[in-house]
């Protein structure tokens, strides 16, 4: 009976053996940087120089009003000795008022540029979400990664600029003509 015991646990660990090689079987990882990816892409250029030209004239009139202030604040500070009391309140109340317009219009425009922004890349990350994952699909890949979530990774596992490609090809940028199809990577 003790033979009988002894044989038993080597068939259950040659049973497992045998199957092992099928359940490690090697997982095929990708690794991708998506802010990169999103912000190298045509569409992303494009909107960042719009909303810059969108947005230029507001810019301009916060210089205006900067220059204002300083200008008011050297004129109080260089007439101290020379100013009545009733120019010197004058002065001190048009900086404040000065300072407040230029507070207020500047948190104004910061929140304006940061809705457009927020906007633009919820949309074009879902967007590169969507090609990531017909890259994964189309090439194999079990598991796709972000890079800055990685110690160290294989240059040849990056598909950040096959991404980037693949997103312009797939969203070009309004009025652009569609760029020709990215080549594939040869053994992918």
């Amino acid at each position: 009976m003790s033979l009988r015991m002894g044989i038993r646990p080597l068939m259950v660990c040659s049973a497992l053996l045998a199957v092992a090689p099928g359940a490690f079987a090697q997982t095929k990882v990708a690794v991708i940087n998506l802010q990169q990816a999103v912000f190298e892409s045509a569409e992303i250029k494009k909107a960042n120089t719009e909303m810059t030209a969108k947005y230029k004239a507001r810019d301009d009139e916060l210089e205006q009003i900067k220059a204002q202030g300083a200008a008011a604040t050297q004129k109080l500070q260089a007439g101290q000795d020379t100013l009545t009391p009733e120019q010197q309140t004058a002065l001190e109340a048009q900086v404040a008022r000065l300072q407040r317009d230029l507070q207020r219009k500047n948190e104004d425009l910061q929140a304006d540029v940061q809705r457009d922004r927020d906007e633009i890349l919820s949309k074009s990350s879902d967007r590169m979400t969507a090609i990531v994952k017909k890259i994964a699909e189309d090439r194999g890949f079990d598991v796709v990664v972000e890079a800055s979530g990685t110690v160290y990774f294989k240059p040849a596992t990056d598909i950040t600029k096959d991404a980037t490609a693949a997103y312009d090809q797939a969203y070009p940028p309004a009025g652009a003509a569609k760029p020709a199809a990215p080549a594939k990577p040869a053994g992918k």
